[in-house]
């Protein structure tokens, strides 16, 4: 798969709940990061172990319901694909609605996710989660 299909299979994990199809996108030393993130959630995942771990723990917290506004940006770079939407979900444990916009920064080798730069605005979690 290239970036902007591999791009595509994340949003469908997510919709989906398959964490450990999100898990497989990612190559075994691939990276995620959420630069802006809130607290409790660490700012780099490093290989597909601790990748599922946190998802089976941290991931879990919330539940995504739809996208919307959904752009994919192909760059120069073949490796890179760049993703903007919004996502409408809420928090598993009390059903509290949040909307939150993404972009997310993607790079594929041999069709595995290599790093995963996650742009999100934490607030609308936060303040649906009670921070």
């Amino acid at each position: 798969m290239n970036a902007r299909e591999v791009a595509e299979r994340v949003l469908e994990t997510s919709l989906s709940a398959d964490m450990e199809g999100f898990v497989a996108l990612m190559a075994p030393d691939g990276v995620i990061e959420w630069p802006y993130r809130p607290e409790g959630v660490p700012e780099t995942l490093n290989g597909r172990d601790e990748i599922r771990a946190f998802m089976a723990t941290g991931g879990r917290l919330i539940e995504f319901e739809r996208h919307v506004d959904v752009v994919t940006h192909e760059t120069a770079d073949p490796e890179v694909a760049i993703v903007e939407y919004t996502v409408h979900g809420h928090v598993a444990a009390t059903g509290a609605p949040f909307t939150q916009r993404v972009i997310a920064v993607i790079r594929v080798r041999d069709g595995f996710i290599v790093h995963y730069r996650d742009y999100i605005n934490p607030l609308p979690l936060m303040a649906a989660m009670g921070s």
